[in-house]
């Protein structure tokens, strides 16, 4: 089995990052995709509660047999990647592992705590826009047998967006229905609430 383990703060989740986990199951890349929201210690602007992150995911999650969210970050304390990733190598011994990011998080992968033992022991799904594709390539040219290039269909849609969608009830919104009904149910966002 190929799972791929999907990180991020998903404050809140929208369209973009269904969209992104539809395609790689479409594309056969992976059999199962595994949403993991970042915990409560990941210092990003106004980042919500972690349980409401992961109710909301899970509202996602009931829609695809074929989705999971994991509340291991928000278990621990602040959690690198490595962790996180032996953590379902110990979960699914028999699966192969795939960490789904983008092209700015790929290129900022040298930073990362034991990112040498990343490479070693998982794949990477590059999410590719086309527009760095070359570029990443050449650079991570070492570890092209670590990296698939995946070509997603998307517009550059990010939860900051959404965040300030919010405020304007004319907007139209990539999130979710019922996602968006439980923001509204638990005011979530504080003045980005939708009356």
């Amino acid at each position: 089995m190929k799972i791929g383990i999907f990180g991020g703060s998903f404050n809140p989740p929208h369209n973009m990052h269904e969209n992104i986990a539809k395609q790689l199951l479409e594309k056969k890349l992976v059999d199962k995709i595994i949403f993991v929201p970042t915990g409560n210690k990941y210092h990003k602007k106004e980042l919500i509660d972690g349980e409401k992150r992961y109710q909301m995911l899970q509202i996602i999650a009931h829609k695809n047999k074929n989705y999971e969210v994991s509340d291991f970050e928000l278990k621990n304390k602040l959690t690198y990647t490595y962790q996180t990733m032996k953590h379902f190598r110990k979960k699914y011994p028999k699966a192969e592992l795939y960490f789904i990011l983008g092209a700015d998080n790929l290129s900022s992968i040298f930073t990362w705590k034991k990112y040498k033992y990343l490479f070693k022991h998982y794949h990477f799904l590059m999410i590719d826009r086309g527009s760095r594709k070359q570029d990443l390539i050449e650079q991570f040219q070492k570890y092209q047998n670590r990296i698939t290039f995946v070509p997603i269909k998307e517009n550059p849609l990010s939860s900051t967006q959404i965040r300030r969608q919010l405020e304007n009830p004319n907007e139209t919104l990539e999130i979710d229905h019922d996602v968006l009904k439980y923001i509204k149910n638990h005011q979530l966002y504080s003045k980005n609430v939708v009356q």
